[in-house]
């Protein structure tokens, strides 16, 4: 384990607030992290140890030295990574579609974490970062990565607070007749089949709101916009499906076979950064050649 130093300038809106509250109220950092940074003095403010009940004030500086794993469990792969957004807080990358967000057993090497494991070491960077959410094997698009405990502890919270929000796009097959609509069901576990899922009353509350983008008669299709409310497994796929409008591509769940893989992707991710206070609104490009989508938008 080594210490890595991270440096938050403080904001207008933040002064006055003593360091305890920044952390705990502010930033909601969790408990047993501020704990930690006490016992070990590695807070400070402006170059000297702070005083936790001091207060600060506007274009002070933070300095916090964060112990950090060393990423030593994921082998580094260096094929080509496309980023979309990074500072020394958080990464978001591009991810294709075909390979899983983090290896599953020793020894892999063809998921998105060795991807970024070795962009990170290029840069002599040996931390274990952490992502925030996950895609599916075969979707493609945004993925955020937290790049320190702290960073990580605060966008996991904002994620499942709905402070960060999620754009997909997909084809759906059929044509679909409304023009908006939520498809609120929860979702569990198929009892027949090991990684299915299925709409189910004991199932995880599961919401997703829809917006048709267009529909295309002549080939059976209907291009949605899906806003993601929770962060199920699998919950478009198994919505669309819920309805009677699988995604086109999606074998396991009814859609016809028409594309190598199922038509979704996580177009966008917008959110207000946790450190800078800016608003952030990342889109990815499409990575399938032959597109699946660029033609229809």
């Amino acid at each position: 384990m080594k210490n890595y130093t991270i440096r938050i300038n403080i904001h207008e809106q933040w002064a006055q607030t003593s360091i305890q509250d920044l952390f705990r109220t502010t930033l909601h950092a969790p408990k047993k992290l501020i704990h930690e940074l006490r016992m070990e003095k590695a807070v400070f403010l402006n170059g000297s140890q702070v005083n936790w009940t001091s207060k600060v004030a506007a274009n002070d500086e933070l300095l916090i030295l964060l112990p950090e794993d060393c990423n030593d469990s994921v082998i580094p792969a260096y094929e080509s990574l496309q980023v979309l957004f990074e500072d020394e807080h958080l990464l978001i990358v591009n991810k294709p579609a075909g390979i899983t967000t983090h290896p599953n057993e020793m020894n892999e090497t063809n998921t998105l974490a060795n991807l970024v494991a070795g962009y990170l070491q290029k840069k002599d960077d040996h931390r274990k970062i952490k992502h925030v959410q996950r895609l599916d094997k075969d979707t493609s698009g945004a993925l955020l990565f937290a790049k320190h405990s702290l960073s990580h502890a605060i966008l996991d919270r904002m994620l499942h607070d709905h402070q960060i929000e999620r754009i997909y796009v997909a084809l759906a097959d059929g044509l679909i007749q409304e023009s908006r609509f939520t498809v609120n069901q929860p979702i569990g576990r198929d009892r027949y089949h090991p990684t299915k899922r299925r709409v189910s009353k004991s199932g995880q509350q599961a919401k997703t709101d829809f917006q048709v983008c267009n529909t295309y008669p002549n080939k059976q299709l209907t291009l949605v916009e899906c806003k993601l409310h929770t962060g199920r497994t699998h919950q478009i796929r198994v919505h669309l499906s819920h309805i009677g409008h699988p995604l086109a591509g999606d074998r396991l769940y009814g859609g016809r076979p028409i594309f190598p893989r199922q038509a979704l992707h996580a177009r966008k991710l917008a959110f207000i950064h946790p450190f800078t206070l800016e608003k952030l609104e990342i889109t990815a490009p499409f990575l399938d050649e032959p597109s699946i989508f660029e033609a229809r938008l």
